[in-house]
C-alpha cells in the first residue's frame, strides 16, 4: 500500500454462531448467545445495548483480545487468529505514554512493529495532521485536553493503516461539546480513510449520528438482535424530523419512550 493512499475499503465481517460465556463465582453466565451479524466492507456499525448485554466482550472478540466459548470471526472471508494488524482497537482512555511527544507516541506502534524511526515518524505526522493536531506535533500528554488525547490516540490506530476500527465508547470520558466536536472529526476521518468502523457506544444520539446501521443487543438473552438502517444524509442535524424519529424508535428498544 502506498504511503500517500487512504486505508483501502477492505475490513468486511462476518460473525456467524458467536457465543462466550464466563465463570462467575464459580457457575456459568452466558454473555453472548448464537450472535449472527455482518459488518459491510467500508461502513459504519454502531452496537447498542444495556448494561450486561455484551458490547463490549463482542468488541473484544472482534478485536482478538478475548476468544469465543464456540463460532466464528472472519474478515474478508480469514478467520482471525488472536490480535492482527488489520484491526486496530481504540478505548475510552487513549492510554498514551507520558515520557513521548504527540508525534512519538503516534510513532509508536509503527516502530515496535520494526520499522525505522525516520519513516514510522514521517508516516505518523500525516495522521497527526489528519486528525488536526500538526501544531501539537512536540507536545506531551500532560499538556492536552482530553479530546486532544483522544485525537492521538485515533491516530495512533489508523497510523497502523488497518482495515477496521474497533471503538470501545471512544468519547464517553468528554464533556457533551468535546463529545459532539469529536463525533464529528470521527465521521470526517472514517470518510476521508475509507475504513470499516464498529463503535460500540451508551449513547443513543451517537450512534444516530455516526453509523450506517445500528446493532441492538437484547436485554435478555431470550430476544433477537436487531438492526435499524439509520437512513440519513450526511452531514447529519440531530435536530432533523427523522434525526428525532431514529432515537425515539431506539428509546423504545429499550423501553424508555
Amino acid at each position: 500500500m502506498s504511503e500517500t493512499n487512504t486505508i483501502g475499503a477492505q475490513g468486511g465481517v462476518s460473525i456467524r454462531d458467536l457465543s462466550k460465556s464466563f465463570s462467575i463465582n464459580g457457575r456459568s453466565v452466558d454473555v453472548l448467545r448464537g450472535v449472527n451479524f455482518d459488518v459491510r466492507s467500508g461502513e459504519c456499525l454502531a452496537i447498542v445495548g444495556a448494561s450486561g448485554s455484551g458490547k463490549t466482550t463482542l468488541l473484544r472478540v472482534l478485536a482478538g483480545l478475548e476468544a469465543a466459548d464456540r463460532g466464528s470471526v472472519l474478515v474478508d472471508g480469514r478467520p482471525i487468529a488472536g490480535v492482527g494488524p488489520e484491526r486496530a482497537v481504540i478505548f475510552q482512555e487513549p492510554r498514551l505514554l507520558p515520557w513521548l511527544s504527540v508525534l512519538e507516541n503516534v510513532a509508536f506502534g509503527l516502530e515496535v512493529r520494526g520499522i525505522a524511526r525516520k519513516k514510522a515518524q514521517e508516516r505518523a505526522a500525516r495522521y497527526v495532521a489528519l486528525v488536526g493536531l500538526k501544531d501539537f506535533t512536540d507536545a506531551y500528554p500532560k499538556q492536552l485536553s482530553g479530546g486532544m488525547a483522544q485525537r492521538v490516540g485515533i491516530a495512533r490506530a489508523l497510523t497502523i493503516q488497518p482495515e477496521i476500527l474497533l471503538l470501545d465508547e471512544p468519547f464517553g470520558a468528554l464533556d457533551a461539546m468535546t463529545k459532539i466536536t469529536m463525533q464529528e472529526e470521527l465521521t470526517r476521518i472514517w470518510h476521508e480513510e475509507n475504513v470499516t468502523m464498529v463503535v460500540v457506544t451508551h449513547d443513543l444520539e451517537e450512534a444516530i449520528y455516526l453509523a450506517d446501521r445500528v446493532l441492538i443487543l437484547p436485554v435478555s438473552r431470550t430476544d433477537r438482535m436487531r438492526t435499524i438502517d439509520i437512513d440519513l444524509p450526511r452531514p447529519r442535524d440531530r435536530s432533523e424530523e427523522r434525526f428525532v424519529r431514529y432515537r425515539q424508535e431506539l428509546l423504545r428498544e429499550f423501553g424508555l419512550h
